[in-house]
């Protein structure tokens, strides 16, 4: 059984453990966002994906989270963490998290010009770099599935949505954008999505992540 409000339960649930997406993570700097929504009769089941440059892992990552009655394996919350570039030790200046001039960035076997010159930081070259790109580092096929089952219909994929600046002050379910989610989750109707207040997940309006 799905509700809109048993659907919020568990965003809300997730916030408060910490695993729901937070774009005010210090631990990377955002770079791109996206949100998948599944759902029929029955099931439901909701994939975000948060990429970031992670100085204490070494990569860009895709945090993948993964919500849903249904998910196949694993618990509501963080699903994997994808590091999506192969040559790290290349473009990467010492100790500095700069970047090391004139060696492309290799994701999924592909070599990518950067036009950036030698000391810019690395996550300045990635948002750069990610939206020309962007099928080559955010999910695939395979990568988004897990842990959803393969038969389950997509209602509505997002780039973008509004997303509260402290999930301790204003939870899920007190957020108009993710409200309107449940409701396409519930539902199955995309057109429940109607937002009226302007996305705001674009790194540019959150200069405190990463910066633990």
């Amino acid at each position: 059984m799905k509700t809109t409000s048993s659907i919020l339960g568990q965003f809300d649930l997730c916030a408060d453990q910490a695993t729901f997406p937070d774009l005010l993570n210090g631990y990377y700097y955002p770079v791109d966002t996206r949100i998948h929504l599944f759902g029929d009769s029955t099931r439901w089941a909701m994939v975000a994906e948060l990429l970031g440059y992670c100085p204490r892992v070494g990569n860009l990552i895709d945090v993948v989270h993964r919500f849903g009655n249904c998910l196949t394996h694993g618990e509501p919350g963080f699903g994997e963490f994808l590091d999506r570039v192969d040559n790290m030790g290349e473009i990467v200046l010492g100790d500095d998290e700069v970047y090391a001039g004139g060696v492309p960035v290799v994701v999924r076997g592909q070599a990518l010009p950067v036009a950036d010159p030698g000391g810019t930081p690395l996550e300045e070259v990635f948002r750069r770099l990610v939206p020309a790109h962007r099928v080559l580092f955010l999910a695939d096929g395979a990568e988004l599935r897990a842990g959803v089952p393969a038969d389950l219909p997509v209602l509505l994929r997002l780039d973008e949505w509004h997303q509260p600046e402290d999930l301790g002050d204003v939870t899920p379910g007190g957020c108009e954008a993710f409200r309107m989610m449940a409701e396409v989750l519930d539902s199955g109707d995309p057109s429940r999505y109607r937002p009226t207040l302007p996305p705001n997940t674009h790194w540019s309006h959150w200069p405190d992540a990463g910066t633990l």
